[in-house]
């Protein structure tokens, strides 16, 4: 059973890698005629949508990208199928997921179909056999059957009502979190805590799949809080190499140098290197100043209203940007100053690697009692 959740996480990742460039580029499409029209100073394009005009091409434009974001559940279901059969399961992943948007069964219904999909075509090359001659007929005609036709019994039949059910009670539930003062700081201390814990771990990346899965559904805030998480850690690295640079060997100020892109475009790996040298001190920071910058972006006011961008760039498509910004420096200034403190980089150097493969970097809880 530990084998199949393994697998099972393996291929939820694949399909959520292969839906990232989708959420980027529709979100670049939606942002981009939307600054625009606030620099001219219009707040929405929806009056525009019929007529001539600059700004009726721009309201054409952001339909383009809005376009794309309904296809996340459909691109999602369909990679999650093809990484556990191939290419046999992909259509039938493709349906389901189309099938979770338009019955409202939202993320959680795209997923399960994307494993019915290819969990069903994955057994039915197991199990069925066929005459020589019409092995040509199993991967373009009957595996792709046989799991649409499973799918559509299964989410169209008997799912559908309750998924949607479970779905629209969760969104609706994480809508009233987030116009909460409260409930809203409480979820940005703990993204922001989780995302800078161990960077790119499975505490980290169930942060971010979770925010993922509240995008698909429309509700953009919780992704303000991580992207502008993921920036602090790796920032705050190259601003310490910058700021105290005795408390640094000549690797590390050279290693910070390649933070300042990665905090840029938001990669939480490049912490790793530094907070390896003593990991029991310097993941409690960079967990403080993940979760103080994202508490800070929360309290001055950063909204996701439409589907936010990753990287310190991101904030163009922030309303408030300004408050992301803000968030992102005072958390990195915070693990800079602290790690600094406590921590003198000089040492120790000889036991980290300077190639880290983050493939390779795995917490573990299971030997905890």
């Amino acid at each position: 059973m530990k084998n199949f959740f393994k697998e099972a996480k393996g291929h939820l990742m694949t399909g959520i890698g292969y839906m990232l460039p989708l959420i980027i580029g529709a979100s670049l499409v939606v942002a981009i005629p939307k600054i625009i029209a606030l620099f001219m100073g219009i707040t929405s394009l929806d009056p525009y949508a019929d007529g001539t005009g600059f700004l009726h091409i721009l309201k054409l434009i952001e339909n383009v990208g809005w376009t794309g974001i309904g296809l996340i559940n459909t691109v999602l279901a369909g990679f999650i199928a093809y990484s556990i059969a191939d290419k046999p399961a992909i259509g039938a992943g493709l349906i389901g997921g189309a099938l979770a948007s338009n019955t409202q069964a939202g993320f959680l219904g795209a997923v399960i179909a994307a494993f019915i999909a290819g969990y069903t075509v994955k057994w039915a090359k197991k199990h069925i056999r066929l005459p020589e001659s019409m092995q040509t007929m199993m991967p373009l005609v009957i595996l792709p059957f046989l799991a649409t036709g499973i799918v559509a019994i299964i989410m169209g039949a008997i799912l559908a009502d309750p998924l949607a059910a479970i779905n629209n009670w969760l969104v609706d539930w994480l809508s009233a979190m987030r116009k909460s003062g409260t409930s809203q700081l409480i979820m940005a201390l703990t993204l922001g805590a989780m995302i800078a814990s161990d960077m790119g771990g499975p505490i980290n990346k169930s942060a971010w799949m979770a925010g993922n899965v509240l995008l698909a559904e429309g509700i953009y805030q919780p992704n303000v809080f991580i992207n502008c998480a993921i920036c602090i850690p790796p920032l705050a690295y190259a601003i310490a190499t910058v700021i105290r640079k005795k408390r640094f060997s000549a690797s590390f100020r050279e290693t910070g140098k390649g933070n300042w892109v990665m905090g840029f475009i938001g990669i939480t790996e490049g912490a790793i290197p530094f907070t390896l040298v003593k990991p029991q001190v310097l993941i409690p920071i960079n967990m403080l100043g993940g979760a103080i910058g994202t508490a800070v972006t929360c309290l001055l006011g950063a909204k996701g209203e439409i589907p936010p961008v990753g990287g310190i760039y991101g904030f163009v498509s922030v309303t408030n940007g300004w408050a992301y910004l803000i968030g992102i420096l005072v958390g990195a200034i915070i693990i800079a100053v602290l790690a600094t403190i406590f921590v003198d980089f000089n040492q120790n150097t000889d036991n980290v690697s300077e190639d880290v493969d983050i493939n390779e970097i795995e917490l573990s809880f299971e030997d905890v009692d």
